[in-house]
């Protein structure tokens, strides 16, 4: 019997095999915890991280919305960071979740923010 959780890892290895992030155009890697959602561009060449958001930050924790809502500010964030170090370009790597929900959200608010991918 395979959990969700095994299932998961096997995704979001399969993924990780065929995508990987430069200093040009890093990955934003997505994780997606019960409460809170967390992304972080990675330069998989460097191995460094290059800027991070998450639910938690003091300015999206403030906001009573929903968990998508959040996810969509998140995006908003991570892209404000992104053009504050000059990237355009990124991979999304949606971490072996679904590309629905907050997965979506995140990626639609960096989209907006001015990412693209």
């Amino acid at each position: 019997m395979v959990t969700k959780a095994q299932r998961r890892e096997k995704i979001k290895f399969r993924v990780r095999k065929k995508i990987s992030g430069t200093a040009a155009r890093p990955r934003l890697s997505v994780f997606r915890s019960n409460t809170d959602i967390y992304v972080q561009l990675i330069d998989d060449d460097g191995s460094k991280t290059l800027a991070s958001a998450s639910s938690k930050d003091k300015d999206i924790a403030a906001q009573k919305v929903t968990k998508s809502e959040k996810g969509k500010l998140v995006g908003a964030a991570i892209a404000r960071k992104a053009t504050e170090l000059g990237l355009k370009d990124v991979i999304f790597d949606r971490g072996g979740y679904l590309y629905h929900g907050r997965v979506k959200a995140v990626a639609d608010g960096a989209r907006e923010g001015g990412l693209n991918f």
